[in-house]
């Protein structure tokens, strides 16, 4: 029953929003400014393509934000276009070393990924021995390889992009040691969770925090179509219809024992009022009346998955923490958190 009751508030709170109507308006990402890449990778082979020889992706230039953190704009042949990502680097570069991807949320911006801007990642990882990936753009993607092109949110084929096309590009350009980790939030959360399940050799630590991970049961692919709607995406063009079997291929809790041999740190708030959530705060209203039932439902995601570990007997450091709702303080406050199971996990003293 508590569950039937944390289902109902999370979509109620999301048709309150907007989330399951269509009534929030957030701008679709614009177009890719950047010629478009040939590729034979999606539904269908590209005219003029080969297909027993596809191009391979490529770095096509490096732009200097500051000293160490740079952008880095890489052909995708996956993608069908340029796809830009930012990278900070250590300050000390004389030896290889770990690379972490940072995954972001469901408003995944094309300027700057919310791990730098709202969670202080660039202060935080300035003085570790890794190398950090932040991913930038593709809003409620889910960072997967989606069934189709959709009209509002394009060419989604994220898993293929940061699976196979772009860890060799960074290890061969910035000292990669093949050594990988994985961090999200909420829909990057899910995200980190679902690429670690179904790449399982490529990496070594994952971090989630406030995700679901049950892709393929109604209340997960209840949430994950209302995120999908938020950008006016088709879910449909993701996954297929609702009985379409890549829904349960995506379905980490289905997957777990894939998990096995890394890792893991999972985080979630009880949904209810925390330290951030004060008067002084300008997003209150936002963050308890619609953070907090979204939080709550991400808790029973996160019990579940912890859960499901503890009877394969795969260990996970979890934090179900007893306030917190789903906003960025939170899991600003996550990332040192778990930073010490990411370390083990990738080899860092």
């Amino acid at each position: 029953m508590a569950s039937r009751r944390i289902t109902s508030r999370l979509i109620g709170a999301l048709a309150t929003a907007g989330f399951l109507t269509g009534a929030v308006t957030l701008q679709a990402p614009p177009a890719s400014t950047d010629p478009p890449v040939e590729t034979g990778s999606n539904e269908e082979s590209a005219p003029g393509v080969d297909p027993v020889h596809p191009p391979q992706a490529r770095i096509d230039r490096v732009e200097p934000i500051s000293e160490n953190f740079l952008s880095v704009f890489v052909a995708s042949p996956a993608m069908g276009r340029t796809v830009e990502i930012q990278v900070l680097l250590p300050a000390h570069r004389d030896s290889p070393r770990p690379t972490v991807y940072m995954l972001d949320g469901r408003s995944a911006s094309s300027d700057a990924n919310n791990w730098t801007v709202r969670a202080g990642a660039l202060r935080f990882f300035a003085d570790k021995n890794v190398t950090v990936v932040f991913t930038l753009g593709g809003p409620a993607s889910y960072y997967t390889d989606w069934r189709h092109s959709d009209p509002k949110l394009g060419t989604n084929r994220w898993e293929t992009f940061l699976t196979r096309e772009l860890p060799p590009l960074i290890d061969a350009r910035f000292g990669g040691d093949g050594m990988n980790g994985l961090e999200g939030v909420s829909m990057g959360a899910e995200a980190a969770m679902m690429l670690a399940a179904r790449n399982p050799g490529l990496y070594r630590a994952v971090a989630a925090h406030s995700g679901c991970y049950s892709m393929s049961s109604d209340f997960g692919q209840a949430q994950a179509r209302a995120v999908v709607g938020t950008f006016g995406g088709d879910p449909d063009n993701m996954f297929g219809p609702s009985d379409d079997p890549q829904w349960a291929d995506h379905d980490v809790l289905a997957h777990a024992e894939a998990l096995r041999g890394k890792a893991i740190y999972l985080s979630s708030g009880s949904g209810l009022p925390g330290e951030h959530d004060t008067p002084d705060n300008p997003d209150l209203r936002n963050a308890v009346l619609f953070g907090g039932p979204i939080e709550a439902g991400a808790d029973m995601c996160t019990r579940q998955l912890a859960d499901r570990l503890a009877q394969l007997g795969i260990p996970a450091t979890v934090n179900r923490r007893p306030t917190g709702t789903h906003s960025w303080p939170y899991w600003a406050d996550e990332l040192p958190r778990s930073w010490p199971t990411m370390a083990a996990g990738l080899g860092i003293g």
